[in-house]
């Protein structure tokens, strides 16, 4: 059965019992936690109060985690940047281990000059996977890579690619963002769906508007199309709202935040029966 989740950074001000006590009022039933949420990541990752949150708010059945991506790039020519951000990816495994999530997101890194990727990045790429694929074989949590914007430093951004990906790694799952796809054209998320939908894991729901991604569904017409597609090709994970505040047309206060996910909420709902 799909659960309806948000990114925990949509409240990205707040302490982390409030994220919970908030996201709990919206009638979702999920939440992706970021390790970077500020309350979280700058006070030494405390693991033991998501997990009292979860316990104290059970109505939020399902967690998933992402990855650090801050600052971060696995493919970086900077081998101590490179270093760091796989070692937090691996790390990242660990902790949503310990919160009792079951799919952990990880981006895949790029270029780090605004060029076509050559072959040394993808050797650093290739390097970041083995990393991963070490540590799941000591983990039941799935790994989901996701999709990223087709810019021109990009290492994993059509479909082909991620189909092709999969196929070279059987252990590896799929997070579909759908607005990093639609930042082609309306169409291309559905074509990830079609062809990656077997090993898909959580998907990353927001719009592409005027140049940006992750704006609130809105009843969205193209959304509709998405879930749609979804629904026809049996899929049952997480359908997470990624959505960036500073895309709104004003600072929201979190209960104008909660009203918004309820809304969006109620259409992913009707979408998905």
């Amino acid at each position: 059965m799909v659960s309806f989740s948000v990114a925990s950074m949509f409240f990205h001000e707040y302490m982390v019992s409030e994220i919970f006590s908030f996201v709990s009022r919206t009638g979702l039933n999920g939440m992706e936690f970021w390790l970077e949420t500020p309350h979280f990541w700058l006070r030494d990752l405390p693991v033991s109060e998501v997990i009292a949150c979860r316990n104290e708010y059970p109505g939020i059945a399902t967690l998933t985690v992402h990855s650090p991506i801050l600052d971060m790039n696995p493919c970086s020519i900077n081998p101590e940047v490179a270093r760091i951000s796989v070692d937090y990816a691996v790390r990242s495994l660990q902790i949503a281990e310990q919160m009792g999530a079951h799919v952990l997101t990880v981006h895949p890194g790029r270029r780090t000059a605004k060029r076509p990727p050559s072959d040394a990045d993808f050797v650093r790429f290739d390097h970041y996977v083995s990393a991963l694929r070490e540590a799941a074989s000591r983990n039941s949590i799935k790994i989901g890579m996701e999709n990223m914007e087709p810019i021109v430093n990009s290492l994993l951004c059509t479909p082909e690619r991620m189909r092709l990906l999969l196929d070279e790694e059987p252990w590896l799952f799929f997070t579909l963002d759908v607005a990093h796809a639609m930042a082609k054209s309306e169409g291309e998320a559905i074509r990830y769906i079609e062809l990656c939908h077997d090993r898909l894991v959580n998907v990353h729901i927001s719009r592409f508007d005027r140049g940006k991604a992750h704006f609130p569904l809105d009843r969205s017409a193209s959304m509709k199309k998405v879930m749609e597609s979804l629904k026809d090709h049996h899929y049952d994970g997480s359908l997470t709202l990624e959505i960036e505040d500073l895309n709104l047309d004003r600072p929201l206060s979190a209960e104008e935040k909660i009203t918004l996910l309820a809304r969006d909420c109620a259409f992913m709902q009707e979408c998905m029966e």
